[in-house]
């Protein structure tokens, strides 16, 4: 199981949104870099990168930020947020990212999503991003609601050579409330891909209680920021669930 530290960037700066919205941001760091820089001490070997800018706009915005981590620390770098196209998901993979985050156009064009695979760089590089609030399915920066249940979209992932699945409890996410566990439970069970969980871990207790179901990573945010886990004792308390 791997712990994802995330960085949300906003006209370049690090901050985080209350359940997706953006008009309720906390800002963080002016300089993103330095809170990678931190994560890589901490021990992480992965961060989770998300455009807002670009999830709203449907195209990278903060490119030359993800370039200066993917250049100045040894962090594997899992980047989303506005990749609706090609050519940026292969530019971005091109210059080293290690995988590649897609939901919105996922979802509205799943046979463009299964046709990436079709290029070998794609393969096992790209997860895809499903949010959900309230067991409904958000795309375009969480501001439109989708048809379809997270479930169903699940097991279109079956025979696709797919990172992993995000998912994300909209409803949590930024609010510190602890993750859904029963739906990352049946999420986990059921997908034919690894799951990795967004939203909502507070304390440490939390990361224990995830490192029992069977996820293969956890996503943290604002708690990280604020203290409330510290990133080593998370690290170090997944590694454990390997070892025991």
């Amino acid at each position: 199981m791997d712990i994802l530290p995330a960085i949300d960037l906003r006209e370049g700066r690090c901050v985080r949104l209350l359940q997706g919205d953006y008009n309720q941001q906390i800002n963080y760091a002016d300089n993103p870099l330095d809170v990678a820089r931190q994560f890589e001490q901490a021990g992480a070997s992965w961060v989770h990168v998300v455009d807002l800018d670009g999830a709203r706009e449907g195209r990278v915005r903060n490119l030359a930020v993800i370039e200066r981590i993917l250049n100045q620390t040894s962090l594997k770098i899992e980047v989303g947020g506005g990749l609706r196209e090609a050519e940026p998901i292969r530019s971005l993979l091109a210059a080293g990212v290690s995988r590649c985050v897609v939901g919105t156009r996922a979802l509205e064009d799943w046979d463009w999503f299964a046709g990436l695979f079709d290029e070998e760089i794609c393969r096992g590089r790209i997860a895809l991003g499903l949010d959900a609030r309230q067991g409904r399915l958000a795309v375009r920066g969480w501001t439109c609601e989708r048809t379809e249940t997270a479930m169903q979209v699940v097991q279109w992932t079956a025979g696709l050579p797919v990172a992993a699945i995000i998912y994300t409890d909209i409803g949590r996410d930024g609010m510190l409330l602890g993750p859904n566990l029963e739906a990352l439970d049946e999420i986990a069970v059921q997908s034919p891909v690894p799951v990795i969980a967004s939203g909502g871990v507070t304390d440490i207790e939390d990361v224990r209680r995830l490192a029992q179901l069977p996820l293969a990573g956890i996503i943290i945010g604002r708690a990280i920021y604020e203290k409330q886990i510290d990133l080593a004792e998370a690290l170090q308390a997944v590694r454990g669930r390997a070892s025991a």
